[in-house]
């Protein structure tokens, strides 16, 4: 959580002045909101939260990181761009991925990068996503 005035939370980047805002929610255009609520609840742990303000749902992460908002997708919302990607923390690659593909969430191959791997995959709206070691990874000299 950002605390401090917004002049205490600036810092000084070079020649730059900039405020850390840090990202506290993404939202995901869905044609199934329930769907896609169900999805990343089964998947990934998140919490679902209604607002009584005509159909927003907040999907809450449990560790206190980045929510989620799912919104019903307009008709002219094309879903499933290539924009975004959401990108969740995960020790043991493999292991998820067994037990994702048990619940129904089939990742693709493991890549090995710089100290970490990652796979890939697709929510229900076609949106990507990964799990990534990245974040365990030891840390180089």
């Amino acid at each position: 959580m950002l605390r401090g005035t917004i002049s205490e939370q600036k810092q000084t980047f070079g020649e730059q002045n900039v405020t850390r805002m840090p990202i506290h929610h993404i939202a995901i255009y869905a044609r199934d909101p329930e769907r896609t609520i169900a999805f990343y609840t089964r998947h990934f742990g998140f919490q679902p939260q209604t607002d009584n303000d005509g159909g927003l749902i907040e999907l809450l992460c449990p560790e206190g990181g980045t929510n989620l908002l799912i919104l019903k997708a307009a008709k002219s919302v094309k879903v499933g761009q290539v924009t975004v990607k959401l990108i969740f923390d995960v020790e043991n690659i493999e292991e998820f991925k067994q037990i994702s593909a048990r619940n129904g969430l089939i990742f693709g191959s493991t890549h090995k990068a710089d100290g970490y791997e990652f796979s890939n995959a697709k929510d229900p709206d076609n949106n990507n996503l990964s799990i990534s070691s990245r974040a365990f990874r030891e840390s180089t000299p």
